[in-house]
């Protein structure tokens, strides 16, 4: 199916009833979710199709998802690159935003759920997690995109990663302030994050050729709040015909000819966020021909062998689905997680070092 045009309050609750089954059915008794029945985990994906159960209204099954998180963070606050059937897939290192993202989901599924409860018995996991993520951030703000085995940093930055980091110190302090603790070096790692993807690109891509080509580098800074409304516009419109396939969605690289649905449909989310909802309409309604008949998502399409490529399915994008579709009807109190930067006041308590004299410029 082609042509699903979303507006406000028309979410499409039977349509997308599948997708959101495929993602139940691929929950492990665990309450970790793999790409797919039998494969690998990552912590980031993990959330993400937890998420798509928020969304969806699978309530218990999105907390057995987070609570799957609490049982395996390691003592540090991070979690493995990669799990598989209940056992440590990866030991080769642990990544910076995948270990954040922990704080976007949790923030998220509060806001649907308004379960208080839930949120104060995750803050320990959240608070771990933003805490090791925070001690790889340098003094020019980035942060370290993982660490080995051992704990010493791999000393270079992503763009994409470090604007994931970037939404989930929002949902961080937002979590924080609303269970009542004072984390005031959140905004200010936060705010030296911003300024770094913003102002010192020299600070990412430096160890490695530049992922300049990868189209997420291009919209994740809108996606994840880093830029807003007038330069976010004019960022995604900068590169647009690069990576914009019509009629089939965005190219995951510049370079290759495949367009992937779960990155077209975090494309749509940024267009929301930067106040172009016609665009994001059309490009969302594109990518149902890509479903498979069983409600999930192929990862996606290449279209000089016409062929679907890989031959995947995963969780993670039925359930970027789900929340672009949130996102276009205002369909949960989430829906506009991805859309808006929302920054909860701050608690007021005594500082005995003035924070911001953490990091300098450059």
């Amino acid at each position: 199916m082609s042509g699903l045009y979303l507006s406000q309050g028309l979410f499409p609750k039977d349509y997308l009833r599948p997708t959101l089954e495929f993602i139940v059915r691929s929950q492990e008794d665990s309450g970790a979710i793999p790409w797919f029945h039998g494969g690998h985990l990552d912590p980031w994906d993990h959330v993400e199709a937890a998420m798509g159960l928020s969304i969806g209204g699978e309530h218990v099954a999105a907390v057995r998802a987070y609570r799957w998180l609490q049982d395996n963070q390691l003592e540090d606050g991070s979690w493995w690159a990669a799990y598989i059937q209940g056992e440590v897939e990866n030991t080769d290192r642990r990544e910076s935003n995948f270990v954040a993202y922990v704080a976007v989901g949790v923030w998220h599924h509060y806001l649907i759920s308004g379960d208080e409860v839930f949120l104060r018995s995750m803050w320990p996991t959240v608070e771990n997690a933003i805490e090791f993520v925070l001690r790889l951030q340098t003094e020019h703000g980035e942060i370290h995109w993982a660490v080995e085995a051992c704990g010493t940093p791999r000393e270079d930055a992503l763009i994409t990663g470090c604007s994931s980091i970037f939404k989930s110190l929002e949902c961080a302090h937002n979590i924080a302030v609303t269970v009542g603790q004072h984390r005031p070096h959140w905004l200010v790692a936060r705010e030296a994050l911003g300024n770094a993807l913003r102002n010192k690109p020299e600070r990412f891509d430096r160890t490695w050729a530049s992922k300049a080509r990868y189209s997420m580098d291009w919209f994740y800074p809108v996606l994840c709040g880093v830029y807003t409304r007038g330069p976010a516009r004019a960022r995604l419109q900068q590169r647009w015909e690069l990576f914009v396939e019509e009629g089939m969605g965005v190219r995951c690289t510049s370079d290759e000819p495949w367009v992937t649905v779960a990155e077209s449909c975090e494309l749509t989310m940024a267009l929301l966020a930067a106040g172009d909802h016609a665009r994001a309409v059309i490009l969302y309604s594109w990518l149902h021909q890509w479903r498979h008949e069983g409600g999930a998502y192929w990862t996606g399409y290449q279209f000089i062998e016409d062929v679907m490529w890989p031959d995947e399915r995963p969780t993670w994008t039925s359930a970027a689905i789900l929340l672009a579709a949130d996102a276009l009807t205002l369909h949960t109190p989430a829906s506009r997680l991805f859309t808006q930067v929302k920054l909860l006041p701050p608690l007021q308590q005594a500082e005995g070092a003035d924070l911001s004299q953490r990091f300098k410029e450059t």
